[in-house]
């Protein structure tokens, strides 16, 4: 009988990511805004990170476990309207911008040299 972590553990880093990407692109409002997780999707070097959301935020890791990478940007929404891009890794402001689509385009701009698809692992495994 094969167990959950044994299938896991033979899907690929790219299959693990495809399918949370799937799960959040279908996420309702209660969740998120719906044009995050597709703002962010149209992006090819976005799309191959892991996905995650927490009180209505998109975040991006670049690798599957926890504790997720933080040296991605995360676009916070602002009250008056528009997004603020942070990197939490370095506590920087990248940019506020008036769209999603302007937000995630930075965001895509300023990912870590090196980059690439998220690793099935933790930030030690970078």
């Amino acid at each position: 009988m094969t167990t959950p972590a044994n299938s896991e553990e033979s899907r690929s880093a790219a299959e693990i990511v495809a399918a949370e990407w799937s799960d959040v692109l279908s996420y309702g409002t209660d969740l998120i805004n719906p044009a995050v997780p597709r703002a962010a999707y149209q992006h090819p070097s976005l799309r191959e990170l892991w996905p995650m959301v927490s009180h209505g935020v998109l975040y991006l890791s670049r690798c599957t476990q926890w504790p997720w990478s933080e040296d991605v940007g995360t676009a916070y929404p602002l009250v008056k309207g528009g997004y603020r891009v942070r990197r939490e890794s370095e506590k920087s402001l990248l940019g506020e911008v008036d769209t999603v689509e302007e937000a995630y385009k930075l965001i895509a701009a300023t990912l870590p040299e090196g980059c690439g698809p998220a690793v099935d692992g933790t930030p030690d495994d970078l």
